[in-house]
């Protein structure tokens, strides 16, 4: 049933292509996929494993690591979001480490559990890497939305001072981090959460109060404020973007180039939130050819 109302959704969308109108959220989360070739554990939590795809070959095979987004809620999305990246990327010979995380509504999640959470999940890699045949020196973080948030977190944690509740020591580290339209400023987000993410106050629920309130917060999970993080990163947008307007995405671009950063923007005529993490959308050859180049080049 599932499979057919996913076929339903997508040919329902590549009608409305013709039109110009753009994927939806139910489109988007219906996209196929087949199932992962392992589930790990990564914590004791229900939430807290990860799904792991390895290309057929010899290995050592190079990871990205996926981070799905959904207003870092948990009745919003869950992992299977990612799953058809996953699944294009084994295709090209690439591994792929999709995380779970505990999210808004469950247990532990918000400030400081979801972003311990994500860090111990990348950090598990090293625990499964040699039995998996992965090149833990050619790992990138990805992330979508609420994940692209994440994934520049994660590239950026390094940065955390060992006095916060979000830092942990000797994090894996990272050949780059590709941002899916995913906010790198929580204080920028937070006037449009509600419009966002169906009138709710997810920010403030995550890191625990308003940017006055709990300014630390805001500044030890975004990655405009930690700058620079020293790693390559690209940022990727739909120019129809109704979700997360692209101005914060070229604000962040425009700080990081400030400092040296080697950073680039990827912005997509026609193209909008769901559909830039969708492997079906015209924008995804472009993107996997990034992908592959960036676990290519030298670092």
């Amino acid at each position: 049933m599932m499979r057919f109302l996913g076929i339903v959704l997508f040919s329902g969308w590549c009608m409305g292509q013709a039109q110009n109108t753009l994927m939806t959220p139910q489109q988007f989360q219906a996209l196929p996929t087949k199932r992962a070739d392992i589930r790990i554990a990564y914590g004791k939590e229900p939430d807290q494993f990860g799904e792991l795809r390895v290309p057929s070959g010899m290995g050592p095979h190079p990871v990205v690591i996926l981070i799905h987004g959904g207003c870092w809620r948990a009745d919003f999305s869950n992992l299977h979001e990612l799953g058809p990246i996953g699944d294009a990327l084994k295709k090209s010979g690439v591994a792929t480490w999709n995380l779970e995380y505990r999210r808004l509504g469950q247990t532990g999640a918000g400030w400081p559990g979801t972003y311990l959470d994500v860090g111990k999940g990348i950090d598990h890699l090293r625990s499964f890497a040699v039995a998996e045949k992965l090149d833990l020196k050619r790992v990138i973080v990805m992330g979508h939305s609420a994940g692209g948030h994440l994934a520049l977190w994660a590239a950026a944690r390094a940065r955390v001072s060992s006095s916060s509740q979000i830092y942990k020591a000797n994090p894996l580290p990272l050949r780059g981090v590709i941002d899916l339209a995913g906010t790198p400023d929580m204080t920028a987000f937070y006037p449009l959460q509600r419009s966002s993410c169906g009138g709710r106050a997810v920010v403030e629920e995550m890191l625990g109060g308003s940017p006055t309130e709990v300014p630390q917060h805001y500044s030890e999970a975004s990655a405009i404020q930690m700058l620079p993080l020293r790693v390559k990163q690209i940022v990727v947008w739909g120019k129809s973007d109704k979700v997360v307007p692209i101005s914060i995405g070229e604000a962040y671009v425009a700080a990081a180039k400030q400092r040296n950063e080697t950073v680039r923007l990827l912005a997509f005529d026609n193209i909008g939130h769901f559909e830039i993490a969708a492997p079906i959308s015209p924008s995804w050859p472009v993107l996997e050819s990034e992908i592959l180049k960036m676990l290519s080049e030298q670092k």
